[in-house]
């Protein structure tokens, strides 16, 4: 199951995409948990298809949403080519959930008394590169004199453990919370969402590592956004949702 030097072959190409990296907006999208697409090294990590479609190998509908407001912001957007299961890449390399052996209900096999090697070896190919284009690309804006506030953008299951989820959009932060602040003000008079601070996760759940790496480390504005993935199952969901929240984004940035 873990035969080759890389993680990646060739023919895989690389483990993350930087999209309008040129964008002439303050906000830098990022989107941990875009793909569920496994190496062809890991095989399936003992996982059956229902799993590996499920919300346990990515954030379903995260990654359109995320490219409508790039286009309605003019943002950069780097997003992770490769699934959560194989290396989260919003945990760091000596968390538990950076490789967990398991997600919600599921076991998985392929994740189960991994070598240090494997370890580093997922960590070389597919957290280093996805943080260096991060890091690269504030680099290259900082030397343009560009503004950045750093999003990023994820989705949630509607039932976890079996128990529903009544929150449908969460704005979450972690030392930082102006922009969060903003986006809450801004949403005091929606009706139509259920919008709340740091639900259905909080940073005490360990999620808010992007934000701490390259939003607090750098003294940048930040947030995460969180949306319930049955709002934004298909296109119309998704450019609704999108809209929203380029409205709240939107207030945020003017305050």
């Amino acid at each position: 199951m873990h035969g080759g030097t890389e993680l990646l072959t060739k023919s895989e190409g690389s483990p993350v995409t930087v999209v309008n990296a040129e964008g002439r907006g303050a906000v830098v999208l990022v989107c941990e948990h875009a793909s569920r697409r496994l190496p062809e090294r890991t095989g399936s990590l003992g996982l059956a298809p229902e799993a590996l479609e499920s919300h346990i190998a990515w954030d379903p509908g995260a990654l359109a949403v995320a490219e409508h407001l790039s286009r309605s912001l003019d943002a950069p957007l780097v997003y992770q080519n490769f699934s959560r299961l194989v290396y989260d890449c919003n945990r760091p390399p000596e968390a538990p959930g950076a490789m967990p052996e398991t997600s919600e209900i599921y076991d998985i096999p392929g994740n189960r008394n991994l070598s240090d090697g494997e370890r580093e070896r997922r960590t070389r190919g597919l957290y280093l590169p996805f943080h260096a284009a991060i890091s690269d690309l504030l680099d290259q804006r900082a030397a343009a004199g560009k503004e950045s506030i750093i999003v990023t953008m994820h989705s949630f299951t509607p039932v976890y453990m079996g128990k529903p989820r009544a929150v449908e959009i969460g704005i979450l932060h972690d030392e930082d919370s102006r922009i969060a602040d903003q986006m809450l003000n801004a949403a005091k008079g929606n009706t139509t969402y259920d919008i709340r601070r740091n639900e259905p996760y909080g940073p005490a759940d360990g999620v808010t590592h992007t934000l701490i790496k390259h939003g607090l480390a750098r003294g940048l504005k930040n947030v995460m956004i969180e949306v319930r993935n049955d709002l934004i199952r298909d296109e119309d969901g998704q450019r609704v949702m999108a809209g929203l929240l380029a409205e709240l984004l939107g207030h945020a940035l003017k305050a």
